[in-house]
């Protein structure tokens, strides 16, 4: 009778998951299907129905006449770098807070970080246009580099420095004992050592810088410049009429995403919790 209990509350757990599914790419596969479609006339006749027939030149339309290529390159461009950034030198912060011995000062230090989690990321976008415009760099890729890489150290401090603390201190210790300095723990020891964690947030500051939309638009008025988000604004408000090629583009914004966490939410998962199962 339990055995039976149980089976029908998995089963429920189950449709309730899979109902919550349908729902969430049902949107997703109506661009799909969009974009796939002949005209504007093919999708008002049947907005959710399957293709009758495929038409997959709205694709290389949408990638060469409405600069989608440019957009993606410089979406791809400005999310890998920022990344790479931000992980090098949030490594480098925690590494400095948890393992170095200044225990007190690195307390502060860790705090200080912390701070800028608690300030709304809008009520920076005033300050932070000024001091662009001052240093004379608005308008460039620097304008949402610099950005992107400080506005994600505090949160990659958190979830490295929680790795971190979980690596035995006996590593270090022989480290030293045979006359590696601390750059050569960090870079030989530590570093290593933390590669789940240092995946986990590269993921996700590169979901998150490809999705940014408000700083670049504020921040990039050259249409050469923009990002995949913004430009998906203009080439809806150009090509309002050709539903179809502008589906084609929702889905080139939205394919790299999911691909990357498909393949790669196991690893999310494993850095997020390994610091508090090994700890």
């Amino acid at each position: 009778m339990t055995m039976t209990v149980r089976s029908v509350q998995k089963s429920i757990s189950h449709i309730i998951l899979l109902i919550y599914v349908i729902v969430i790419l049902y949107p997703f596969l109506f661009v799909l299907f969009s974009s796939v479609k002949s005209d504007n006339q093919a999708i008002a006749s049947n907005p959710f129905g399957f293709p009758s027939s495929f038409h997959f030149e709205n694709y290389y339309e949408a990638w060469v006449n409405a600069k989608i290529s440019v957009y993606f390159l410089n979406s791809l461009y400005i999310a890998t770098l920022c990344s790479i950034a931000t992980i090098v030198f949030a490594a480098m912060a925690s590494f400095a807070i948890t393992r170095m011995r200044f225990w007190k000062l690195s307390k502060g230090m860790y705090q200080f970080i912390l701070i800028g989690m608690l300030i709304p990321s809008n009520a920076l976008l005033l300050p932070i246009f000024i001091m662009l415009m001052d240093a004379g760099i608005l308008d460039t890729h620097l304008a949402l580099i610099i950005p992107y890489t400080a506005g994600a150290i505090p949160l990659n401090v958190i979830i490295l420095s929680a790795f971190m603390r979980s690596i035995p201190s006996e590593l270090e210790e022989a480290a030293v004992m045979d006359g590696l300095s601390a750059k050569g723990v960090f870079a030989k020891i530590i570093f290593p050592l933390t590669i789940p964690a240092l995946v986990t947030v590269f993921i996700l500051n590169f979901i998150g810088n490809w999705n940014e939309f408000l700083l670049a638009n504020f921040f990039i008025s050259t249409d050469e410049l923009r990002t995949l988000p913004v430009g998906m604004v203009g080439f809806r408000d150009t090509y309002n009429t050709n539903y179809a090629q502008m589906s084609a583009g929702i889905v080139y914004s939205v394919v790299p995403v999911m691909i990357i966490y498909a393949v790669l939410q196991k690893q999310i998962i494993e850095g997020l919790t390994a610091g508090s199962i090994k700890g």
